[in-house]
């Protein structure tokens, strides 16, 4: 099953999100927009894993948040990858809580690797996937578009990450949380 590990986020963010998504998708611009229930943020994508296997990515995952606390995240600016001049990716960027999330990614990446996962070749950039750029076709109205939005959020308590199975439909991917991970509270 196609699998990732994540963190969510609450309602509001996603409504948020949503807020900010509505006018970028007016610019008539061929872009894939994920719906705003989908939104996450990504610690580790493992891909197909067989389902036999799915108890050491459970454990290793709890093994690598043993000890690790809650923390507050917030969300700011916008962006896209490889850069915004010519984006593959539109993405929303992490205020608060970065490092605590990269410290986050870290320890899963160890910890899976012990159970034959191998680690990401990028390193880790804390963001939310909010759009993929199908065509270059009227991108630059998106560019200023982007350029000239103001995103920031309030701080909201994150206190589990989730190991979710995804399902792809030509409606878009359906994710299923498998195990809640809770985190200390601190």
């Amino acid at each position: 099953m196609r699998t990732f590990i994540a963190v969510e986020l609450p309602e509001d963010i996603k409504r948020k999100i949503e807020e900010v998504q509505n006018p970028l998708k007016k610019t008539d611009t061929y872009v894939s927009w994920v719906k705003p229930k989908n939104v996450h943020l990504t610690l580790k994508f493992l891909g197909e894993v067989e389902e036999n296997r799915i108890e050491d990515v459970f454990y290793g995952t709890e093994k690598a948040l043993k000890g690790a606390k809650s923390f507050t995240l917030s969300l700011k600016d916008m962006g896209g990858f490889p850069n915004l001049q010519r984006p593959k990716v539109i993405w929303v960027g992490v205020d608060k809580g970065e490092k605590e999330l990269a410290v986050m990614q870290k320890d899963i990446e160890e910890e899976l690797l012990r159970v034959g996962y191998p680690k990401e070749g990028r390193a880790f950039s804390p963001h939310l996937t909010i759009g993929r750029v199908k065509s270059a076709r009227n991108i630059e109205k998106l560019v200023a578009l982007i350029e000239k939005t103001t995103f920031q959020t309030q701080e909201v308590k994150i206190d589990e990450a989730v190991v979710m199975k995804s399902q792809l439909h030509p409606q878009g991917a359906i994710y299923t949380p498998l195990r809640k991970i809770k985190l200390l509270n601190s």
